[in-house]
């Protein structure tokens, strides 16, 4: 496989977990895994909505049979992300995105 390089995760602060989990408080989950479970498809899905929103959810569906600390790990590692938190099956993924306009990015606070 060809894998271009990425910049690797960013590493949070408990500060900046807890300002990012009430940032997505009120987000809805915008990937969901199905039964079809972990695909490349979804994994290029999460990927273009990090680039665009930074911070997503992500809910694993209650017909896949994957595990939910594992997958979550995997998810993060292949992302490139920062996995925020795991909330029974949703995942909270981060991945600042330097091609943002300045005032559209997240914003964290200092460590």
């Amino acid at each position: 496989m060809s894998e271009k390089k990425t910049q690797p995760a960013p590493t949070l602060t408990a500060r900046q977990k807890q300002f990012l989990k009430g940032l997505a408080h009120t987000r809805n989950p915008l990937v969901q895994i199905g039964k079809e479970e972990l695909t490349e498809g979804v994994l290029e899905t999460i990927k273009t909505e990090l680039m665009n929103h930074e911070l997503i959810k992500v809910k694993i569906g209650n017909n896949c049979g994957l595990e939910k600390n594992s997958t979550s790990t995997t998810i993060a590692e292949q992302t490139a992300s920062a996995l925020v938190q795991l909330i029974g099956k949703t995942i909270i993924l981060f991945k600042p995105n330097p091609k943002k306009p300045k005032d559209k990015r997240i914003l964290l606070p200092k460590a």
